[in-house]
């Protein structure tokens, strides 16, 4: 390895960095590379009958279960679930985060996608910060400022592929059991909250084994670039070649934003060193 890649991901809630990037940060983690979660709330609204404040307690606990998994850091952060705004304080947390952590690539929501306000909301916080942590010493002057703007790159809310235009895609077969282990963590939320929300918390088991089955039955359309992301097959055979592309099942893919750094192919492929070299 020839230079450590710093990756910090923003999401709203603690579950979604898993959901959205759990593959790619488990790859770069096995390789040697620094991976921080944060999220911007601490989940408190997120379930149907827990008391807020020990919900909140109880998703940390998760979240820092999550992390161990995928061998990444894990931040949350102690705003309201469902009151997230973006404050200027919000705003330096985010500017005060990536500087502490020397990110070289930065991961968050579309700031006008999605169906949920605190994702979007979270989008706009990182979208309002990425000015200001390169070449800005006099605000969050007690943190030095970068020295190049990172890559900010935007990952989809499933809910709203409207606004995701996909331009990285990375194969997640090998470490997807990874992932999933590290989504089922949030036990408060795949196995409580999810369920009763869509109606089905009666259908939820109470095996580990019959729990994992359940839990993928859920969840891995979002992940097949054949099914729920068709587009994103394009762009897997653009970095791993048609021939390889066909093999993958599982693929976490990333919008490079209109803020920020603009790389070229090589240096996305520098970015991500589990792509390989050009097909």
């Amino acid at each position: 390895m020839t230079k450590q890649i710093r990756v910090i991901m923003f999401m709203a809630h603690p579950d979604e960095a898993e959901e959205y990037t759990g593959g790619t940060a488990a790859l770069f983690a096995q390789m040697g590379h620094a991976v921080k979660f944060v999220s911007l709330t601490n989940g408190d609204a997120g379930h149907f009958g827990e008391e807020r404040s020990a919900l909140a307690k109880r998703r940390l606990a998760e979240a820092q279960e999550a992390g161990r998994i995928l061998g990444v850091e894990y931040r949350v952060l102690d705003h309201h679930d469902g009151e997230l705004q973006a404050t200027i304080e919000v705003r330096k947390e985010v500017i005060r985060l990536t500087r502490e952590w020397k990110a070289d690539i930065v991961i968050g929501f579309h700031p006008t996608g999605g169906s949920h306000a605190d994702n979007r909301t979270a989008g706009e916080a990182v979208r309002d910060a990425a000015a200001f942590v390169a070449f800005t010493p006099l605000l969050v002057p007690d943190v030095p400022p970068l020295k190049q703007s990172p890559v900010f790159l935007l990952t989809p809310d499933y809910h709203a592929k409207q606004f995701y235009r996909p331009d990285i895609a990375i194969d997640v077969d090998q470490v997807i059991d990874k992932k999933m282990d590290a989504i089922a963590a949030h036990v408060s939320q795949v196995y409580e909250f999810g369920p009763w929300q869509r109606g089905i918390l009666n259908q939820v088991p109470t095996g580990q084994a019959e729990r994992k089955e359940f839990l993928w039955s859920q969840q891995k359309n979002y992940f097949d670039p054949t099914k729920d992301r068709p587009e994103i097959k394009p762009i897997l055979e653009k970095w791993y070649g048609p021939e390889r592309a066909k093999t993958i099942q599982y693929a976490e893919a990333f919008e490079i934003a209109d803020y920020g750094r603009h790389p070229n192919d090589d240096e996305i492929r520098e970015l991500f060193p589990m792509l390989p070299a050009k097909p």
